[in-house]
């Protein structure tokens, strides 16, 4: 199916409980779990549905955790709006100012919201890009990534991997990452899939051994995926199940 043209009709026609109401809950609570927030999958949608939420009473909430909620549903649609244009760092930069305009790190001279990073940071135990070497980098991936007409799950994995590893913004790089790959996915015909927090162990696994064994980190996009598509069966009743391969003993 045509992903992007049902995301983008349901949208613009303010269709409610379907596939675009059902992704953008999905994908801003699970990316913004991923990274720490607190807010639950129920109180993520009812911000997107009224802009308003309950506590729970399990303990604060942070304001950034909700600004940023926001804005992530904000950034889905400026991507599903340049799906199809060419990856540049002008929209990834595009990408990281959405995500972040209005919390707190907007506040702090040194954040740089919208452009990299201008501190050296880390990922657990991986050594990132300077500040330096981040252009360069960023260059150098996307001239690499723009050379070929055409990307599978295991570009995707590829790219992922080499865009986290390099860690471009000082915050919010995985899930600026997450959503260049629901974009691309979209580009390239591909099954999107949002990575779920339960996930998340797997996902992380994937990428610190990426280098060694990229198959675990390709194996999670590809549950990824399969998640999606049942999704896509059970709110599109014209989208055929996926059929399986015969295969002969």
């Amino acid at each position: 199916m045509d992903f992007l043209k049902e995301l983008l009709a349901e949208r613009n026609s303010k269709y409610k409980g379907g596939l675009y109401h059902r992704t953008q809950i999905l994908f801003a609570y699970n990316s913004n779990h991923i990274e720490g927030t607190r807010l639950t999958e129920e109180q993520t949608r009812y911000i997107f549905e009224t802009k308003s939420f309950f506590p729970d009473g399990e303990g604060p909430i942070k304001v950034d955790d909700v600004v940023e909620t926001i804005n992530h549903f904000r950034l889905f649609d400026y991507m599903l709006d340049h799906a199809l244009e060419p990856l540049t760092e002008a929209m990834i930069k595009e990408f990281h100012r959405i995500l972040k305009t209005g919390t707190t790190d907007e506040t702090l001279a040194w954040f740089h919201v919208g452009e990299y990073k201008g501190v050296a940071n880390m990922v657990g135990d991986i050594r990132t890009a300077t500040p330096k070497q981040v252009p360069i980098r960023m260059k150098a991936l996307l001239s690499q990534w723009e050379r070929k007409p055409a990307h599978t799950v295991e570009d995707l994995a590829d790219f992922h991997f080499r865009f986290e590893t390099i860690h471009p913004f000082q915050d919010g790089n995985g899930r600026v990452g997450r959503m260049i790959l629901f974009k691309e996915c979209l580009a390239n015909r591909l099954t999107p899939f949002v990575i779920l927090n339960a996930d998340k162990a797997f996902y992380y696994r994937g990428l610190h051994e990426y280098e060694h064994t990229p198959g675990y980190l390709v194996g999670t996009f590809q549950v990824s995926q399969d998640f999606y598509q049942e999704l896509c069966e059970e709110l599109l009743p014209s989208v055929e199940p996926e059929q399986e391969d015969d295969f002969e003993l």
